[in-house]
């Protein structure tokens, strides 16, 4: 029942919210803070072996035919953590913000929230696909209502409509799959997929790949990613950048991989593309001057590399994948927030204006350091393990993808420590307001800070919880 109470929770508290905006914000606390408590708990049972309280199974969905069949397993646990936990931040962000229909904007962020814990908890591929759909909604309404963009419609519209049609291709995949398997059930569609010819492997394949590609985003399908980012009110382009995206990456791990391994064994094309997306991204970030730019082209360059350990197939890529969509929704959290505040203070945030705020900010410029050195893959932070373990992965399937691959750790650390230098060091601008960071701003920071810290140092944690999770779900 922890498996239904985790999606449940904030649908119900993103309700409430619309039948009593008064209480908006305590009610978006107590959900959020409710929710993460209730995933680490998932988690403890987990270590512990209840896996009775990790199923739900509410029978056939008659009209879909899909079964409302919820698991927590060994590759979703810490996505869950990741999402509920994340919440209460993104809440937090939100809330600083004084803005028309506050009440309607926190239920949306729950209601997304609930979305994507539908995804991460489905074990039916059909509900997968229903609430990987879902999650677009309340992201849709949070742009177009309060972004301040002023080609938002067009953005938005962009957005939903390029993503929707994608997954059209993930859909034709199910459907065709299902044809061979007893139900929508991961495991059964696992089986009947495994079994097909190896063409027709590829072309399922291909059909979840493109469909996945367009939402982590790779290159050719990323032309939507960046404006999104940068129009969408900052907790949106959170939720966006630290969460949404890993359904995605999830999505390639749990269901394609599994189902469809003679079509993966064949697409190094597929690799090939991970790779030109990391390449590109990363040279177009280098020539960002706005900084929430930066950070989504930085993004592409980290999930494409997540995409691409995945694709290399291994336990070495399993656990760094892992690892690495945990530590890039921490270090996305961490950038973005910073740059809201520092947006909100200058009115912008192209960082080439800025300059010399370590001055009179100290404790603020060292907070964003460690966040920069995460994000570039500094030992003994959560950047560093992922990306290691991903490259050794890809490394030991093609060296030359790893070694190519392998350049976004140098560009990376160009780019972010250029927008760092630009915006801390230097000299002082006496005409750039710049105030100091409130107690809530140093708390979320701080917290960020350690966990970075913490992952990095002891990657096990997280291990231990998922090897647990694979002793007793064997996926």
């Amino acid at each position: 029942m922890l498996t239904l109470a985790l999606l449940l929770i904030p649908a119900f508290f993103g309700l409430m919210m619309f039948l009593s905006s008064d209480l908006s914000k305590k009610l978006a606390w107590v959900g959020s803070i409710l929710n993460a408590a209730m995933a680490i708990g998932a988690a403890v049972a987990m270590s512990y072996g209840k896996t009775e309280m990790l199923e739900f199974d509410g029978g056939v969905i008659a009209p879909l035919g899909a079964h409302f069949a919820l698991s927590l397993n060994a590759t979703s646990i810490l996505l869950v953590l990741l999402n509920a936990c994340l919440l209460p931040f993104i809440v937090q962000v939100a809330s600083k913000h004084e803005m028309r229909n506050a009440s309607t904007f926190l239920s949306l962020i729950l209601f997304m929230s609930s979305a994507m814990m539908g995804a991460f908890l489905a074990n039916d591929s059909f509900l997968f696909y229903i609430c990987y759909e879902a999650a677009l909604v309340p992201i849709y309404f949070i742009i177009l209502q309060w972004s301040k963009a002023e080609n938002k419609n067009a953005i938005v519209l962009k957005f939903f409509v390029y993503t929707l049609f994608a997954s059209l291709f993930m859909l034709f995949s199910l459907l065709y799959v299902r044809q061979f398997a007893d139900s929508f059930l991961i495991s059964d569609m696992i089986a009947a997929g495994s079994k097909l010819s190896q063409s027709e492997q590829t072309w399922v394949f291909a059909g979840f790949f493109i469909a996945f590609a367009v939402k982590i985003p790779i290159f050719p399908f990323h032309t939507w990613q960046p404006n999104t980012y940068k129009a969408a009110p900052t907790a949106g382009t959170i939720l966006l950048a630290a969460v949404m995206l890993k359904m995605a990456t999830y999505g390639l791990l749990r269901i394609t991989m599994p189902m469809v391994p003679a079509g993966v064994a064949d697409a190094d094309w597929a690799m090939w593309l991970c790779v030109i997306s990391i390449v590109y991204a990363s040279f177009v970030a280098l020539n960002q001057t706005s900084f929430k730019l930066l950070i989504a082209y930085s993004s592409i360059a980290h999930v494409g590399m997540i995409a691409l350990g995945i694709l290399a197939n291994g336990n070495t890529a399993y656990e760094g994948a892992l690892i690495e969509m945990v530590s890039h929704g921490v270090i996305a959290l961490g950038l973005f927030f910073i740059a809201d505040m520092i947006e909100s203070r200058v009115g912008h945030d192209h960082f080439n204006k800025m300059g010399g705020i370590r001055e009179k900010h100290p404790a603020f410029a060292f907070l964003f350091f460690v966040i920069v050195m995460a994000s570039v893959a500094l030992p003994v932070t959560s950047g560093f393990v992922g990306e290691f373990l991903l490259l050794q992965s890809v490394g030991s399937h093609n060296i030359v993808m790893a070694l190519v691959a392998g350049l976004t750790v140098v560009f990376g650390a160009v780019y972010m420590l250029r927008a760092f230098q630009s915006t801390m060091l230097g000299k002082h601008n006496a005409e750039l307001a710049f105030a100091e960071m409130t107690a809530s701003e140093k708390m979320v920071l701080t917290i960020l800070v350690i966990i970075t810290i913490a992952i990095g140092v002891y990657p096990g944690m997280l291990l231990d919880v998922v090897h647990k999770g694979l002793q007793l779900t064997g996926i």
